[in-house]
């Protein structure tokens, strides 16, 4: 219903109008093309609202031009979409696994289920627990080391979706020292943390991190894969673009924000970052402009800690930003007690699944992924 949506993320019909710098007639043609959604104004009787993001987005799509190196630079930064795929996809503000709503999904669904949705089988998918590497260095080297001698063996094309399991299972048990092989991924995980009073809250944050459209780790592990490399390339291509603070782990970004909070006062943080001209990590999300649903459904289950909740109360009242995964990610490590490297942990174990998906998709297709560049060097001396 409309009344439990913010209003300021809907415009009237003469500010749409304004904003496309169209007539009421063109305005029509839009949303009955389906290009804008409309709602009933609960305010005012006889009067539709229309979704600014929608009308914001024909408007970043008409100011672009159509110029043919505009529209291919456009594809990589949030732009048109380049790949086609029946994996995942984020309508009106929803995300989707094959045209399952993610959020119902990971009301009751283990990663193992969402994986064989994923991945498109008919039995549910093992994940091992494999011993761990013996590394002398970060956890996080240790998993690369352990993919890298799946890296290098070439992938079996009639067993590929058991090679993913083992790939999971491998990531996992590197990531995590499981104690077991018995159950599903999320009880052995809460199990080798001590927190198994948890386990229900690391099983839905994996199913709503398994996957989500086209990300850049996606992206890589599709690139990788459409050379004809190994499932466990492809993980590690996955993983490496993933491990970047822009990306998985914009965790680190996350904790500075809130260990300033925490050393300077909440308000006077998230003041200084606004007057600084600096970004918020961990709130607003340029596929979400209504709001994470991710977020919004894993905060809804527990009670973030009273630091964790000011801050994302804090932030919504100056900026009207809300929470995105990561800072709930965030709020739940500190919720659960659970290590610190714990929350980059379940991010890339829930989204290895992705990568498998994509990956399988991709060799499925049999094409080469190869942009060009549009080179801005030099002038070239013939």
């Amino acid at each position: 219903m409309i009344d439990s949506i913010n209003v300021k993320n809907w415009m009237t019909q003469e500010e749409a109008c304004e904003a496309l710098s169209v007539r009421k007639q063109t305005l029509y043609a839009y949303v009955s093309r389906g290009q804008i959604e409309v709602q009933d104004d609960p305010q005012h009787a006889n009067r539709n609202l229309y979704r600014a993001a929608d009308i914001a987005a024909l408007v970043k799509k008409r100011n672009l031009g159509r110029a043919r190196k505009n529209i291919a630079a456009s594809t990589m930064a949030w732009g048109e979409p380049i790949i086609d795929t029946s994996i995942s996809a984020i309508v009106r503000g929803r995300l989707y696994y094959r045209g399952r709503d993610a959020v119902q999904l990971a009301a009751s669904a283990t990663l193992e289920e969402a994986a064989r949705l994923l991945w498109d089988m008919n039995e549910l998918p093992r994940f091992p627990s494999i011993e761990p590497v013996r590394f002398d260095g970060p956890v996080r080297a240790r998993v690369y080391a352990a993919l890298a001698h799946e890296a290098a063996n070439d992938t079996d094309q009639t067993v590929r979706v058991n090679q993913a399991a083992v790939l999971v299972g491998r990531v996992a048990s590197n990531f995590v020292a499981l104690r077991s092989d018995d159950g599903p991924l999320h009880l052995r995980i809460a199990h080798a943390w001590d927190v198994a009073h948890h386990a229900d809250l690391i099983r839905r944050v994996l199913v709503l991190l398994a996957d989500q459209e086209l990300t850049s780790s996606s992206f890589a592990a599709r690139v990788a894969a459409s050379t004809g490399a190994s499932l466990g390339a492809s993980m590690i291509a996955g993983l490496a673009a993933f491990s970047g603070p822009m990306h998985g782990n914009a965790i680190v970004r996350v904790r500075e924000l809130m260990n300033d909070a925490k050393r300077s006062g909440t308000e006077i943080a998230v003041q200084r970052r606004i007057a600084d001209g600096d970004s918020l990590p961990g709130f607003g999300h340029e596929l979400y402009p209504q709001g994470d649903p991710r977020a919004a459904d894993l905060l809804s289950a527990f009670e973030a800690p009273d630091a964790a909740r000011a801050l994302i109360d804090c932030v919504e009242r100056l900026t009207g930003k809300l929470p995105a995964i990561d800072m709930a990610l965030a709020a739940l490590g500190d919720h659960c007690g659970l290590p610190e490297e714990a929350a980059f942990a379940l991010f890339s174990i829930a989204r290895s699944v992705g990568w498998m998906a994509h990956s399988i998709e991709q060799i499925g297709e049999g094409r080469l992924l190869r942009p060009r560049a549009n080179y801005v060097g030099p002038a070239v001396i013939e």
